[in-house]
């Protein structure tokens, strides 16, 4: 199994090599209005919504803050995480919202296995983040995009390890709330947390088993009476509330 990993991602490594080339090389970046940046290389327009850090962050170029982006769940607003950038704001992050999903997009795909049938749409997701990472770092010099922490929920959560998996020098964090497909990184490098509905179950291997989570700076909760579909500020007050400690809880324990 672990041979068939490192051919897929090296694989995907390979075309995300060419479509950042591409984007570099060929066609320059517009902004077509705030909140909306457009990669003229896939003449494709992209949502985000930018945070900035509490005002008692002191971030400079000499002295850098850390980045956060959050990939929302398939069908939910990127802007419906909020609980999860106040908690990043608070800590001295600017974060980046960012809508994957646009209408022109194909549907996600349905059948299994998912870890090949949803490569296309994770895939698309990692050259949008590796996109912004490129654009954004010069307009935000005092921040730091070579060490992301990256948020996602669902297929956000997907796309966030993909890109760990791919990119894993440039991530020093996942959080991921009750992503299903894709494997969790297996480096010692990347500190995880993953939140756990109580509803379905992941597909095999993309959680720890016993022995591994003693090698690898991985922590997963469970979190019972949870649903898959709640985990966002429109669910349940008390488990927003659950979801804020944890990942409060989890940014803070690294200091």
């Amino acid at each position: 199994m672990q041979k068939t990993l490192k051919k897929l991602f090296m694989l995907s490594a390979l075309a995300l090599s060419a479509s950042v080339l591409s984007t570099s090389a060929i066609s320059a970046t517009s902004y077509a209005n705030d909140g909306v940046i457009t990669d003229e290389s896939r003449n494709r327009t992209i949502p985000i919504n930018i945070t900035l850090p509490s005002n008692n962050a002191k971030c400079t170029e000499q002295v850098k803050c850390p980045v956060a982006f959050i990939n929302a769940g398939y069908g939910i607003s990127h802007n419906k995480y909020t609980f999860a950038s106040n908690a990043f704001n608070q800590r001295g992050y600017l974060t980046i919202a960012v809508a994957h999903e646009l209408k022109s997009d194909p549907d996600l795909n349905r059948e299994q296995p998912y870890l090949t049938t949803r490569m296309e749409n994770w895939h698309r997701g990692v050259v949008t983040l590796k996109f912004l990472v490129n654009e954004l770092a010069s307009k935000y010099p005092a921040y730091d995009f070579t060490k992301l922490t990256l948020f996602g929920h669902s297929n956000g959560g997907d796309i966030s390890a993909l890109y760990g998996s791919i990119y894993p020098n440039e991530v020093s964090t996942i959080i991921t709330l009750d992503h299903r497909r894709m494997l969790i990184p297996r480096n010692k490098n990347i500190r995880v947390l993953t939140l756990r509905g109580s509803d379905y179950p992941a597909d095999a291997n993309v959680l720890l088993n016993d022995s591994e989570l003693d090698k690898f700076p991985v922590t997963q909760i469970m979190i019972e009476k949870s649903r898959h579909n709640d985990m966002y500020d429109g669910g349940p007050k008390w488990l927003v509330d659950r979801m804020s400690k944890e990942v409060e809880r989890f940014l803070d324990s690294k200091n």
